[in-house]
């Protein structure tokens, strides 16, 4: 299969486009830059220039390909404004891919996170949140799913609030990143609530799976670690760089506080069962001692 994919060069679209081509996939990556082209091309794939707002390159690739996984996001968590930009403009990316697939049956997968449910883990019949901070990303994939009635093999995976490889990548990453900007590895509240975490290689099976048998409609769980307590990730974040670890105001993380004060554990019961995915890579807790002071 000729597979297009967009943020083929971050850390998860890397372990993914590894992934692809070592089952016997071709794959053609967006790039908006030289030296995204040129890590690309390093790694195997063909390049179609481009970046995520240039609609009419994202229809060119999809329409040239077999099947489309959609990475892309501009990770900009600066300020409200700035994220709702990048919702908004990956909003419009994964619209044009879906036009350019209506018809086809052809796969369609993208990315969205494991929604929360009070008092338990979440499991891929509960559905995701529309509204607060990040409502739209939920929004933009409901939409993409419901291309499965105009003959689109839509799927999306699910991904945890940490997805990582060797200690970097997803929210423990950022918290990683603030410890060493701020000198405290700070966690919100009393810490106790859980985020769950997969390895990006496990999940770069997970893509591939859909891409190659997901019904249209489907949503997965790329769930490895159900939920560490947040205390617990900050706790080997301070050890590694020692730093102290404490409590520090929901505030002080920005855009992201109210999500980094959630509780949210996942299961992926359904998608190990219906899909056969075992992951099978280091946990969080494990691969964060590959953090270099």
């Amino acid at each position: 299969m000729r597979v297009f994919i967009t943020g083929g060069t971050g850390l998860i679209g890397t372990a993914v486009v590894a992934e692809l081509l070592t089952a016997g996939h071709t794959v053609t990556a967006l790039a908006r830059s030289d030296a995204s082209a040129a890590r690309a091309e390093a790694a195997g794939a063909d390049v179609l220039r481009g970046g995520l707002t240039d609609l009419a390159a994202l229809r060119t690739g999809a329409e040239q390909a077999d099947g489309v996984i959609h990475l892309a996001f501009s990770n900009d968590f600066s300020s409200p404004e700035a994220l709702a930009r990048g919702i908004a403009e990956e909003g419009a990316a994964l619209a044009a891919l879906g036009e350019a697939l209506v018809g086809t049956d052809r796969p369609l997968v993208t990315a969205s996170g494991t929604p929360a449910v009070a008092g338990r883990a979440s499991t891929e019949d509960d559905p995701l949140p529309t509204g607060g901070p990040v409502g739209g990303r939920s929004q933009s994939v409901g939409r993409a799913l419901a291309l499965a009635s105009r003959g689109v093999r839509s799927s999306a995976i699910r991904l945890p609030r940490t997805v990582h490889n060797q200690g970097q990548g997803g929210f423990a990453g950022l918290l990683t990143e603030i410890a060493r900007r701020t000198g405290v590895a700070g966690y919100p509240g009393d810490g106790a609530q859980r985020w769950p975490a997969v390895h990006a290689l496990d999940a770069a099976v997970l893509f591939r799976l859909a891409l190659e048998k997901a019904p249209a409609g489907s949503a997965w769980h790329a769930v490895a670690d159900e939920g560490d307590p947040v205390r617990d990730i900050a706790a080997v974040i301070g050890r590694r760089l020692g730093l102290p670890v404490q409590s520090v105001a929901q505030e002080s993380f920005g855009a992201l506080g109210p999500i980094f004060a959630a509780d949210q554990p996942a299961s992926s019961a359904h998608t190990r069962a219906a899909l056969d995915w075992k992951p099978t890579r280091p946990s969080l807790l494990d691969d964060l001692e590959n953090i270099e002071a």
